[in-house]
């Protein structure tokens, strides 16, 4: 039962979110959550299968995902660009976002809440930085991927870590904060 109210869920999105949404051929696309503004898309590639939540915190933001490409029980968060590559695994339980979502500065961030009910967040003092996860990469269970990053072609990053800083192609990182481990 939970299944078909699933898939009842999918088509329900891809049906309404039509414009919002490019899904390649032989996709598959499993919502857990999502919350959209005005103006944002995921972009899916060829026969990849998709089974993540998506939440955008502000207008005009994408994220677009390659060819062949699996994402588990993961989450998404874009405030303005997430891209990820051809032939990625990314396992259950990873989080990848490209923001802050708060300033460090209390005086900033301290009507973050109020102005999120109405809808008009003030972004100016949040830091957003593209997140970049090149082919061939592999992402193990239960990853941060942190703003600014990019995981190069090939790279696995370790179940567990926390990505700060970018990971050179062709190399294991594992850790908190992810560190080289050796190189493939």
């Amino acid at each position: 039962m939970k299944e078909i109210l699933r898939k009842i869920y999918s088509i329900y999105i891809l049906n309404n979110y039509r414009k919002k949404l490019v899904l390649g051929k032989n996709s598959k696309l499993a919502f857990n959550k999502f919350r959209f503004k005005n103006n944002c898309s995921i972009i899916i590639g060829n026969n990849s299968m998709i089974e993540c939540s998506f939440y955008f915190d502000r207008e005009n933001s994408i994220v677009k995902i390659g060819n062949r490409t699996f994402i588990g029980g993961s989450k998404i968060i874009c405030a303005n660009d997430i891209i990820i590559g051809d032939d990625v695994l990314i396992s259950w339980g990873c989080t990848i976002v490209d923001h802050n979502s708060h300033s460090l500065i209390f005086s900033e961030r301290k009507n973050d809440v109020i102005d999120g009910l109405v809808g008009k967040k003030d972004w100016t003092n949040v830091i957003i930085k593209k997140v970049k996860i090149d082919n061939k990469a592999w992402i193990g269970f239960d990853v941060k991927i942190l703003k600014g990053v990019t995981v190069g072609e090939g790279a696995v990053v370790a179940a567990g870590s926390i990505v700060t800083k970018d990971v050179p192609p062709y190399t294991l990182v594992a850790g908190v904060p992810a560190k080289i481990i050796r190189h493939l």
